[in-house]
């Protein structure tokens, strides 16, 4: 068994995909109209055929008010696995990106977590062992 698709719920999936392409880097895997909305997947430029991750709309009921919890309580939606935090934080704050939380250590990782612009916390993990 392997993860093959998870998601993120987004607030806007074109706002979205302009800042996970555009400012992440991830590369755009699916774009399939669906109704309203669109089955918009994107991957790792360094695993095109890994793990997509859906920018999936926000659209039910309960989504709003568990996001706004999430975010209050300084939760991260989900983690990427950089090889550098430093580095990382670095290239997204020159590009505007707002931090929740500067690089730190915290046991065998060093982290920081930072706002998506689509109503979610996401948390950058460097490795220390790797």
């Amino acid at each position: 068994m392997r993860i093959w698709v998870t998601s993120v719920l987004v607030d806007d999936q074109s706002k979205a995909m302009d800042f996970y392409t555009r400012v992440l880097g991830f590369t755009l895997k699916h774009d399939v109209p669906m109704g309203e909305h669109r089955w918009l997947t994107v991957v790792s430029p360094q695993d095109p055929e890994g793990t997509e991750l859906l920018l999936e709309p926000s659209e039910h009921p309960a989504v709003k008010p568990f996001k706004a919890a999430l975010v209050e309580d300084g939760i991260p939606a989900t983690s990427f696995k950089v090889d550098n935090v430093d580095a990382e934080y670095h290239r997204l704050r020159s590009l505007g990106v707002a931090f929740a939380r500067e690089p730190m250590d915290a046991g065998p990782v060093r982290m920081a977590v930072f706002d998506d612009t689509c109503g979610n916390l996401i948390q950058l993990v460097e490795m220390k062992a790797d």
